[in-house]
């Protein structure tokens, strides 16, 4: 099962935006981790909702649990195929760093917001200002000069551009598939979030092990085999078994997937998987399936719940307050961001402020700035 022969090689790395000396015993992919997780952008992620907020419970994951899970599931597969794990596993822990607050709704209100200016923000693109101008760690250098194929890899992971289709996108090799690494991301997001969101929302009581069975053949299968194994043992703890074994069989499915893809393709090195017509990164026709039984489930069941609705509908509306507020008040943001409107556009500086923000900061800049509350 193994590609080694398609794993990227840290040596041909295309190097970083400012040259630095090698380090004596880390690779440049094993640097670029280390200096994600030393990120503030890392750090914040512990303060931003992945799904479920705290209302609901208070060990549900968050944003950074979740990147945690996902680097997991993605270095394991890398490990199991031959490939780079030191650059799976920095893309993975960059993956959500351009994350706004409220999880996929802050990414809304703000593309909305920006959208009026002829804008757009994506989450993907702004990891992407985050590691190259937002991050000032460094004395020689703005962000955290991270080598190439990281910051392509957070550009492409999820999608490819065709030269002409992204200004942002165009210095990442356009028309071109990134390594197989970069390929892993997404599958391996999916596997993480899709897992974790299901334990999430039966501890949420959003959903039932027996209405996930009747949604999910896959699940339905597991549950069966964790009840006859084991006949006395509480309900949850089973449930448990059931999960483990739905995130093995998904992480299997995505290895096997990769390998009889690149079998059938019959590519033969790093730059092949790039000039190949088609992404090699796929799950088994079996996993495919129940990772979309999940995905509708969770949508129907859990997303969409009027819980998660009104929450949901609190957070766009005060994303959009603050945008408007500090689009009409840009001195009330801190200097570093001030600095920057002599050069920038001030939606675009205020998008990366609010975008940068954990939840309960957010919260508490939209309290200062409305403190009578906002009819």
């Amino acid at each position: 099962m193994s590609l080694a022969q398609l794993r990227f090689p840290s040596a041909s790395s295309r190097g970083r935006r400012v040259a630095e000396e090698s380090h004596p015993y880390r690779s440049p992919f094993e640097r670029d981790r280390d200096r994600i997780i030393h990120s503030r952008a890392f750090r914040r992620l512990e303060a931003k909702t992945q799904v479920f907020t705290e209302p609901l419970s208070d060990h549900f994951r968050n944003r950074l649990t979740h990147t945690l899970e996902a680097a997991q599931v993605a270095r394991t597969v890398a490990k199991a195929l031959g490939l780079n794990a030191d650059l799976t596993e920095a893309l993975a822990l960059a993956h959500d760093i351009g994350h706004p607050p409220f999880g996929h709704t802050g990414e809304a209100a703000l593309d909305e917001q920006m959208q009026r200016f002829g804008d757009r923000f994506n989450h993907n693109l702004h990891a992407l200002a985050v590691v190259d101008r937002l991050e000032l760690r460094y004395a020689d250098f703005p962000g955290l000069n991270l080598t190439f194929e990281v910051r392509e890899g957070l550009v492409k992971h999820s999608q490819d551009f065709e030269p002409g289709e992204s200004a942002a996108a165009d210095e990442y090799l356009p028309g071109l598939r990134p390594p197989l690494e970069a390929q892993l991301i997404d599958l391996a997001d999916e596997i993480a979030y899709n897992a974790a969101d299901l334990d999430d929302a039966v501890e949420a009581r959003l959903l039932t092990p027996d209405e996930a069975a009747e949604e999910i053949p896959l699940f339905g299968r597991l549950l069966e085999e964790a009840r006859a194994a084991h006949p006395g043992a509480h309900r949850r703890r089973v449930f448990n078994e059931a999960l483990r074994s739905l995130m093995n069989a998904l992480v299997t499915g995505l290895i096997e997937g990769v390998a009889a893809a690149a079998r059938a393709a019959e590519v033969e090195g790093a730059d092949a998987v790039r000039t190949y017509p088609r992404r090699l990164a796929q799950m088994t026709e079996t996993t495919a399936q129940a990772t979309v039984d999940l995905k509708r489930t969770l949508r129907r069941k859990v997303y969409r719940s009027a819980a998660l609705e009104r929450d949901s509908l609190r957070a766009e509306e005060k994303v959009r307050q603050l945008f408007a507020a500090l689009m009409d008040l840009p001195d009330m943001m801190p200097a570093l961001h001030r600095e920057r409107l002599a050069d920038e556009p001030t939606h675009r500086v205020v998008c990366d402020y609010i975008a940068g923000m954990t939840d309960p900061f957010l919260l508490r800049r939209h309290a200062e700035l409305f403190p009578g509350g906002v009819s």
